[in-house]
């Protein structure tokens, strides 16, 4: 009977160790998948202003393609002027 109270007794202490032992390591993951989870979100946010001024460039070199292209009708039209303004005083 000793025999079994001991063993009850060593298999009580055995499962109050695993427990606070599981609790320790979740304690612990817990804390390691918050600190990942703010890295990511700050990496988010940083992409995402990345990407914002990514477009923004992107609208900038749209304008400006826009405007070249108006820039060269005009140098056409202004070489055709001076085109038939010597054809005139030949």
């Amino acid at each position: 009977m000793p025999t079994i109270i001991a063993a009850v007794i060593s298999a009580c202490a055995a499962i109050v160790v695993c427990v606070i032992n599981s609790n320790s390591q979740n304690k612990k993951i817990i804390a390691e998948m918050d600190k990942h989870n703010e890295l990511q979100g700050y990496k988010i946010e940083q992409l995402t202003v990345q990407v914002e001024k990514h477009n923004k460039v992107i609208e900038r070199v749209y304008k400006l393609e826009q405007f070249n292209e108006v820039e060269k009708e005009q140098i056409k039209v202004i070489n055709h002027r001076i085109n038939d303004l010597e054809d005139y005083h030949k």
